[in-house]
């Protein structure tokens, strides 16, 4: 298993980094094969949140969010929702009696657009800065897409569609309700 912990506006002690490290291994007996395990850790006066994403072998991720006054109730905490979504996921998945569909990716840019202000303050400048981003849209069906978006608490899902061949997007729209734009 990879593992990697960070450490925002707090000291980095070796008891947290051990004591996640002992957390996440209870996640990875759901899985036969190693993963990848990010751990954030941060405090903000009495707030000690801990983020935490996991890839998992299949292209398929999780993510947690915890916030509480203890740093290692924070982490206690994130560890059973991770848990909760793993043996969900599952659980699914054994239901559906689904195979997964290959690893493969489409390298799919993002560009986000901020008008530039000039050194008076002004927006009036004609310069544009351009930040771009990269992301895998993973082949998945619909389903599987809905699932992952879910997973991770998305409000939307760029996904190459395993049926189709075209990239999707899946979008939420109201409670379990998904809007789904096809190219």
């Amino acid at each position: 298993m990879q593992f990697k912990v960070n450490f925002k506006q707090m000291e980095a002690t070796d008891a947290l980094k051990s004591y996640a490290r002992e957390k996440m291994e209870r996640v990875q007996k759901y899985f036969t094969d190693p993963i990848s395990v990010s751990v954030r850790m941060s405090a903000e006066k009495r707030r000690h949140t801990v983020d935490v994403g996991v890839q998992l072998t299949n292209g398929f991720s999780v993510a947690g969010s915890e916030t509480t006054e203890n740093m290692y109730s924070s982490i206690d905490m994130v560890v059973a929702k991770l848990e909760r979504q793993i043996r969900r996921y599952k659980d699914k998945l054994k239901s559906k009696r689904h195979v997964a569909a290959p690893i493969a990716s489409l390298r799919v840019p993002h560009t986000v657009f901020e008008q530039a202000t000039d050194a008076a303050g002004d927006n009036s400048a004609p310069s544009v800065t351009v930040k771009r981003e990269d992301f895998d849209a993973m082949p998945m069906t619909v389903p599987d897409a809905v699932m992952q978006m879910n997973l991770n608490h998305q409000q939307f899902l760029v996904f190459r569609n395993s049926e189709t061949k075209a990239v999707n997007v899946l979008y939420r729209r109201e409670e379990n309700i998904y809007g789904l734009i096809e190219t």
